[in-house]
């Protein structure tokens, strides 16, 4: 345990930001496991669903949570696995 008080208080900053950041992955793990299954069953949906996987993407980029060339990198595949379900 620290004894410096900014160093307590970088603790506890550092819990937030951890809990906010296991939040935020883990929700984007479930939309992209939405969108693939929407396009693996050829929901009605699945356009929306991958419209809402690549926002959630860009926007976990934008936050520092994925590597740019990791979010363009799963964007690409969502986009490739739609249009070859479409097809």
């Amino acid at each position: 345990m620290p004894n410096i008080k900014s160093a307590k208080k970088r603790v506890l900053v550092t819990k937030t930001k951890a809990a906010r950041n296991k939040a935020l992955k883990s929700n984007l793990k479930t939309v992209v496991k939405t969108a693939n299954a929407a396009i693996d069953t050829n929901a009605e949906n699945k356009v929306e669903a991958v419209t809402a996987a690549i926002k959630r993407i860009d926007q976990a980029c934008a936050k520092g949570l994925m590597h740019k060339n990791c979010a363009a990198r799963k964007k690409s595949q969502l986009a490739v696995k739609l249009n070859k379900s479409n097809a």
